[in-house]
């Protein structure tokens, strides 16, 4: 990276840090998270997927360091249960892809097929883009465009531009990056991130510039990852759940209908590798808190959380703290 290490700094961007808990489990790199109840995953879980789940398990159960929960979910080509492990239903957004013509012309509502013409009529070019510094320093410029994104702080705000590089540099060997461009500024961009046996391909990564946001950059992003997939064979492009927990509506799901994605649901299953594991499964510890309030209630917290979070970034209120 050069002399660009401490470009968020000198940019008075504020930095946070990164914090992983991560190990390697038979050839697969699995993620930790939680408090109350540990829970490992694949890293690239929804994007990569285990070919051998009870291998991963047993050696799991063998770690001194091992979650009390494992996690991991079929493809979505496959549907029915095929592992005796304890399930629930998980869902897919998914587009079954053949090709951009047919995505553009049959798949998608007028509303995202005119914005797609939208991009291209004021001046965006859309491209594959190789990685290196200079895609990461657009992405990173991207995500500290603003602190709040969709209601609520942006977890990337603040990354520096080398956590972005390590970031973006995972998955090169079965990845590609599309950019879309005004001039020589990088405005949205995709990551796209296909399985061993290219069933499915999932956008990993898509944002886009909110001062850019007239020219419609993220609908086009999408008809550009359904050329990537066709013109590599690859037979479905998924945009992680068609619905998060108990929301079952909110603008993201109604982006990603509009644009010809398609919920399909699948098993995800939970392995207790702890007896604390199996009685948290039991509970429903394995869940936030939030997902579990119905969805009225989640709705309510979700919208005071967003007023909340407008209000204290409002430039007057931020002239406030100045003076």
């Amino acid at each position: 990276m050069g002399g660009v290490i401490n470009s968020a700094e000198q940019a008075g961007i504020p930095v946070r840090a990164d914090r992983t808990n991560r190990m390697h489990v038979a050839g697969d790199e699995i993620r930790v998270d939680g408090g109350r109840v540990r829970i490992g995953k694949l890293d690239a879980d929804m994007y990569r997927f285990l070919r051998d789940p009870q291998a991963v398990i047993e050696t799991l159960r063998k770690s001194p360091d091992r979650p009390d929960l494992f996690t991991f979910v079929q493809k979505v080509n496959d549907t029915t249960p095929r592992y005796n492990y304890p399930h629930e239903t998980a869902n897919f957004a998914a587009i079954p892809v053949s090709t951009y013509e047919n995505w553009f012309e049959k798949q998608i509502t007028s509303v995202p097929r005119n914005r797609v013409r939208q991009a291209t009529k004021r001046g965006a070019v859309l491209r594959e883009v190789p990685f290196g510094e200079e895609l990461v320093r657009g992405i990173w410029e991207i995500y500290n465009e603003t602190p709040i994104r969709q209601g609520r702080p942006y977890p990337h705000y603040g990354q520096s531009l080398e956590s972005v590089y390590r970031e973006e540099s995972t998955y090169l060997d079965c990845s590609v990056f599309v950019g879309a461009y005004m001039g020589d500024e990088l405005i949205g961009f995709i990551k796209l991130v296909w399985d061993d046996d290219k069933v499915q391909a999932g956008l990993m990564n898509i944002l886009s510039k909110m001062k850019h946001r007239d020219k419609a950059p993220t609908n086009a992003l999408v008809g550009e990852g359904v050329r990537a997939c066709a013109a590599r064979g690859i037979a479905n492009l998924t945009y992680g759940p068609f619905a998060f927990a108990n929301r079952e509506r909110d603008s993201l799901t109604e982006f990603k209908e509009n644009n010809g994605f398609k919920r399909v649901e699948v098993p995800r299953y939970y392995v207790p590798l702890t007896v604390w594991g199996a009685a948290a499964l039991k509970l429903g510890l394995h869940h936030r808190f939030v997902d579990r309030l119905p969805e009225g209630v989640g709705h309510k917290l979700r919208d005071l959380r967003a007023r909340w979070y407008k209000r204290r970034n409002s430039p007057a209120k931020k002239e406030s703290h100045k003076s």
